[in-house]
């Protein structure tokens, strides 16, 4: 008789633990933080009396009334979407809360590489990369192929290739732990004062976490560069590099970002020019675009947090449509 109570109790337990997972109001960003408009400018004001007072001169600014924009509501961890060209916050939903990147931690790898980085440079791999997911995605390099900086480039954005990040960042770096102190160096250099990276790829660690903000700073900062749009908007590419035995691959690869691959409609009258997608168990689906519309006027939005993909790209879009008669 007990061992049957001990098994009705842990039926019930196991009821009552799907039923909460299924439950929208159970489903909550895994790191609630609280106050967190108040221990992001805290923090920005300690960056001001290192000498960046003028930082936030061409950037969106948020106060406090405007953390989370009234009568907006999503189902997401957080979104956020900015016109860069008046440096208005037009929507935002809990954008300093902390959120888990996944790939999109991709953009902070490819801006070192761009800034410190040569792309027509030659890299031979010394070893095999090994990473702490299974399933991660991958491309064929291995150990004694060697390839172009700007082949492993396109990697990491279009089919974005967590090999490729590593691979990255050892050629630049020396080695992956002295890239993550760049990048963790540079987020503070733009203001990022509340992500801490712990990878160059963004799959799951538990120190490895950002904001929504923090992303638009540093997205704000690679899009300057020309390559990384160019490479970023690509539908597909076929990267070439040469095995150790002297063949010549090329690997067909398509682009993570549904909206390239016309799975999803983008609003009439909004030009998209690249962004990054990122997906975990933890951090859900998540996408950060840069976009236009008919007036010329520049966009950022992102989206972190979404339960599916099909609810990532049916929250972008409806961020989208706020900009097509802005």
């Amino acid at each position: 008789m007990r061992q049957k109570r001990i098994f009705a109790r842990l039926g019930w337990i196991l009821m009552l633990a799907i039923l909460c997972v299924n439950l929208s109001g159970c489903i909550q960003n895994p790191f609630q933080i609280t106050n967190s408009y108040e221990s992001y400018y805290s923090s920005q004001e300690e960056k001001e009396t290192e000498g960046l007072e003028g930082m936030a001169a061409d950037l969106a600014v948020l106060d406090a009334d405007h953390e989370n924009t009234a009568g907006y509501q999503s189902n997401d961890y957080a979104d956020l979407l900015i016109n860069d060209s008046t440096n208005e916050v037009m929507k935002s939903y809990r954008c300093f809360e902390r959120v888990y990147p996944a790939s999109i931690t991709k953009i902070m790898t490819a801006l070192l590489v761009l800034e410190n980085g040569n792309l027509d440079d030659e890299i031979t791999l010394d070893h095999d990369i090994e990473l702490n997911e299974d399933g991660a995605g991958v491309t064929t390099l291995s150990k004694g192929d060697t390839v172009t900086v700007n082949e492993a480039f396109h990697g990491l954005l279009v089919k974005s290739a967590n090999d490729c990040a590593v691979i990255l960042a050892e050629y630049i770096a020396g080695s992956e732990e002295k890239f993550v102190d760049m990048m963790n160096e540079r987020a503070k250099e733009l203001g990022a004062t509340y992500t801490h990276f712990a990878n160059p790829h963004g799959l799951h660690e538990d120190d490895h976490y950002t904001t929504a903000y923090d992303l638009y700073l540093i997205f704000k900062e690679v899009v300057k560069y020309d390559t990384f749009l160019d490479t970023a908007s690509l539908k597909d590419y076929t990267m070439t590099y040469e095995t150790a035995d002297g063949r010549e691959v090329g690997e067909y690869m398509q682009s993570t970002d549904q909206y390239l691959l016309n799975a999803y409609s983008v609003p009439d009258g909004v030009t998209l020019y690249g962004g990054k997608t990122g997906t975990t168990s933890m951090a859900r689906s998540c996408l950060i675009l840069m976009s236009e519309n008919e007036a010329g006027e520049r966009f950022f939005s992102v989206v972190m947090g979404a339960e599916t993909h099909e609810d990532l790209y049916k929250s972008m879009t409806e961020l989208l449509e706020n900009i097509v008669n802005n």
